[in-house]
């Protein structure tokens, strides 16, 4: 079982009487409807059951939440998990949950440090917003980038021209998901991933949607830009310090500095194992703040409070700009039939409506390499909720979040969310290559000619590649000054093998490496590295 750490601030009185499951009587659209109409039509929702207050609705859920996150750990495995509610503007509700780090008995607190991953966007959507509301209407979501990054470029010179901050922002500007992470992966840093961007293809401009963490990362670096500050500081001076998040940066030294920090962990065979550290630095904007529960909780307030702090009403960000930033700006997902609610995205938020009608805006945040997070406000009820946890993604976070939000808008859980989200975020622990699976040859041996493979091959995107014969073995060095290594196996006469092992490729990854060979030299193509053609590395004479 989870065992909780208490450090509770703020705690609400709980009530304990249990919720009548009812037809709301009161304002109703007609008689045995349990709807309450707002000021118009597109403000009407589904009453709470038995006609109870947010108050009651929201003190029965925290009653429950401990044995929530309880079951939420022993069900999941997860190491440990932090937990904020925050609602009539204050944090009701912080506490920790489990080990720092497994194996030890570190206890997680709301003031240990997670990795949130791409909880980072709508922070990062926030300084935006702080940004806008400081530039005397010199920027706004959209000012395209070109303006504030005159070097930057699209492969495509009219999306170059006129993609916007909130472009990026939404994941609309025609980037692939995954664009840029490949370059992370193997060591290159912000600067030179997106210059390199200008190399990627594109779908179709502002009419598809593809998640991509160094898209959003265009966005942010020009908004820093035009006020001639890194972004690391601009978060600092606009979000973090505004607000008190006093242990939250993007900056991944930051985070190594806190002794009390949770540490990754990445599942192998069903057992979650402290095994990686993960370096987001390249990509802070999308996926690289560190932060606390306690942090965030404030954070949240401000969210809702139309991005003021409650204590003092200061203006941490510009209204009309984080209302922006938290409206549907795509759609990011439909279904295969009609019967499936779409979901939407903003400029860094997820925005959707619950069940019950409510408007609901949210992010999670995952690292293959062991960090789980999300949350969730419901501006209707004056609530917000976040939960950080230190292991691979098996959809803990998502799934505590919500069993809450169902006993606030229906008195009890409705369906099985731990399963229904593990299965979910199965797939992105799943081993991938094409040559998972497969067993190799019988007789698997290196080419005859492996001695000729040997040298240096040229790649305009991923760059310089060295091959070199480490013992009995190939090595492919790749990455700035070739600092991540691949051992080449043996397979067959046309095809190597390699392991990638990084945030895109779970343990067990096992990919291609095939061979061309012709009057103008030799080719290797790298099968991880060449989802979008880009994966081919041409040998050059030294």
């Amino acid at each position: 079982m989870g065992k909780k750490n208490s450090a509770s601030v703020g705690a609400a009185a709980v009530l304990a009487a249990s919720m009548l499951l009812t037809a709301c009587s009161g304002d109703t659209a007609h008689e045995g409807a349990a709807v309450l109409l707002g000021d118009q039509p597109n403000q009407d929702v589904i009453a709470l059951p038995g006609d109870v207050s947010d108050e009651r609705a929201v003190a029965a859920a925290l009653e429950q939440l401990p044995g929530l996150v309880e079951r939420t750990l022993d069900d999941t495995g997860v190491p440990g998990m932090a937990v904020a509610v925050v609602h009539g503007g204050e944090t009701v509700y912080a506490e920790g949950f489990g080990v720092r780090e497994a194996g030890t008995e570190l206890p997680v607190t709301p003031d240990t440090v997670f990795q949130i991953a791409s909880l980072s966007k709508p922070l990062s959507a926030t300084g935006v917003a702080a940004a806008i509301g400081q530039s005397d209407g010199a920027l706004d979501w959209d000012t395209p980038i070109r303006t504030l990054l005159p070097g930057f470029a699209f492969s495509d010179p009219i999306v170059t021209e006129t993609a916007t901050v909130g472009d990026a922002f939404s994941h609309r500007t025609g980037l692939f998901t995954g664009a840029g992470d490949d370059l992370e992966d193997i060591g290159y840093d912000r600067r030179t991933i997106l210059e390199r961007l200008r190399l990627q293809p594109l779908d179709a401009f502002r009419s598809t949607y593809h998640y991509s963490n160094f898209g959003l990362t265009v966005g942010a670096e020009a908004v820093a830009e035009s006020r001639q500050q890194s972004w690391e500081d601009l978060m600092d001076e606009l979000v973090f310090d505004p607000i008190g998040m006093v242990s939250t940066s993007a900056r991944h030294a930051d985070f190594l500095s806190h002794d009390d920090r949770a540490l990754l962990h990445a599942k192998v065979d069903g057992e979650f194992l402290p095994l990686y550290d993960r370096d987001p630095d390249p990509q802070a904007p999308a996926g690289g703040v560190s932060s606390t529960a306690n942090d965030l909780a404030q954070w949240l307030q401000v969210l809702l409070n139309d991005g003021r702090t409650v204590g003092d009403d200061a203006t941490v960000a510009d209204a009309a700009a984080l209302r922006a930033a938290m409206s549907p700006q795509i759609v990011s997902g439909t279904g295969t039939e009609l019967t499936v609610r779409p979901s939407h995205y903003g400029h860094g938020f997820n925005a959707s409506p619950l069940l019950s009608g409510r408007m609901s805006f949210s992010h999670s945040g995952a690292f293959v390499l062991g960090a789980g997070t999300a949350f969730q406000v419901v501006p209707d009820w004056d609530l917000g909720i976040v939960a950080l946890t230190n292991g691979a993604p098996v959809g803990a976070p998502e799934s505590l979040i919500a069993q809450f939000t169902d006993i606030v808008q229906f008195g009890s859980v409705t369906r099985d969310w731990t399963a229904d989200f593990g299965g979910f975020f199965a797939a992105q622990l799943a081993p991938v290559g094409d040559l998972v699976g497969e067993d190799p040859p019988a007789a698997a041996s290196y080419p005859a000619d492996a001695e000729q493979l040997l040298g240096r091959y040229r790649n305009g995107y991923f760059g310089d590649m060295l091959i070199e014969r480490r013992g009995d073995a190939l090595v492919a060095r790749v990455g700035p000054e070739g600092v991540t290594e691949l051992e080449l196996l043996p397979w067959d006469e046309s095809r190597l093998a390699y392991a990638p092992n990084n945030e895109n490729a779970p343990l067990g990854s096992l990919s291609s490496a095939t061979l061309t060979r012709d009057a103008t030299g030799i080719r290797i193509t790298m099968q991880s590295f060449d989802s979008r053609g880009l994966g081919t590395w041409t040998r050059i004479d030294e």
